[in-house]
């Protein structure tokens, strides 16, 4: 075999000593081969380091074998988090992704990235962008082509083909709030997280719905942003809250938590003696704060492989949310 060309399947099936239809077969797991003959046809394939052509598999069976991944340009952890999650499970399936991150969050962008994803011939998109304007346009996109959408969208359309996976973020923020409410703490505060996404709708909702059903205010202070120093920059409104009776404080995400934990600090007040606080994401060293943060914990593998399996098999996609987890830890405490 010259050495300037890669190996075919025709070398693969002569070291083999078989058809290229039977390589084919293999390839493809057919089930009518025989055991010794796969076991000829692989050992070849090892040996010769053959790697199948995927733009020649395409062209046979009209499909790329490749999914579009949209999601946003940030480090977030549950965007972020989720992306990895999905390869994980689509190349378990054997697919490839192709990624486009959306530079800014409006329908120009995202329409950029869909046209893209058309051009590559991808078998179907995932969009991992839980945010307002992304979702309403893909509300207006037809494509020839399944769209699954992870977001935890409460004003999807009665009436599409975009399906939605999501973690239950309203019944996460729920129990964060229901915990601290049987700790006794009767004033709590509600850090928003950024304006537009869904994700903070979602949890604002399920923060407010526990304090009505326990005859509770709910006091929400928009925090406009994700970042730790978007619940430091707040940190004034909360100490406020804090010195006229909050005793407790539930935070959109970790990173929330960790800016308005230091802001407390600096004015003397103390977690969880003073004040509780509980946050959402359980991101990496989150047990490691000081305190250990309380937090809501989401199953990024199971929606990863919820997102693959509903593109991939949309009569049976999930339509139940997946269920967050509290865990309990330092920085709450019950109410002296």
């Amino acid at each position: 075999m010259p050495r300037n060309r890669p190996p075919s399947m025709a070398d693969v099936a002569a070291a083999a000593g078989v058809s290229h239809q039977t390589v084919s077969r293999v390839l493809n797991d057919h089930a009518h081969v025989r055991p010794d003959t796969r076991d000829r046809v692989m050992a070849a394939i090892e040996t010769l380091g053959y790697r199948r052509n995927q733009a020649a598999r395409t062209l046979v069976t009209a499909r790329s074998a490749t999914i579009g991944v949209m999601t946003t340009a940030t480090t977030h952890v549950g965007p972020s988090s989720t992306v990895l999650a999905i390869e994980e499970a689509a190349r378990a399936q054997g697919y490839f992704v192709s990624l486009g991150s959306l530079q800014a969050h409006d329908a120009a962008s995202a329409r950029a990235i869909l046209e893209q994803f058309m051009d590559q011939g991808v078998d179907g998109v995932i969009v991992v962008a839980p945010i307002v304007d992304v979702a309403r346009l893909i509300d207006d996109v037809d494509l020839p082509i399944p769209i699954v959408v992870v977001a935890a969208r409460g004003d999807a359309p009665p009436a599409t083909d975009v399906r939605y996976v999501h973690v239950d973020q309203r019944g996460g923020a729920a129990r964060a709030t229901e915990h601290l409410l049987s700790l006794g703490h009767e004033k709590i505060v509600h850090l928003e997280g950024a304006d537009g996404w869904y994700d903070a709708i979602e949890r604002a909702a399920g923060f407010r719905e526990a304090m009505s059903t326990a005859g509770r205010t709910a006091v929400s202070l928009p925090a406009h942003g994700w970042g730790a120093h978007n619940g430091h920059a707040i940190g004034s409104a909360v100490i406020d809250e804090v010195r006229s009776g909050a005793t407790a404080i539930f935070a959109a995400n970790d990173y929330l938590a960790l800016g308005v934990t230091r802001a407390l600090w600096e004015s003397d007040i103390r977690v969880p003696d003073d004040v509780s606080v509980v946050g959402f994401d359980d991101i990496d060293g989150s047990g490691f704060f000081l305190p250990p943060l309380t937090t809501v914990s989401q199953p990024f593998r199971a929606l990863g492989e919820a997102a693959v399996h509903g593109l991939l098999s949309p009569g049976d996609a999930q339509s139940t949310p997946i269920a967050a987890e509290l865990i309990v830890r330092g920085s709450s405490a019950p109410r002296i």
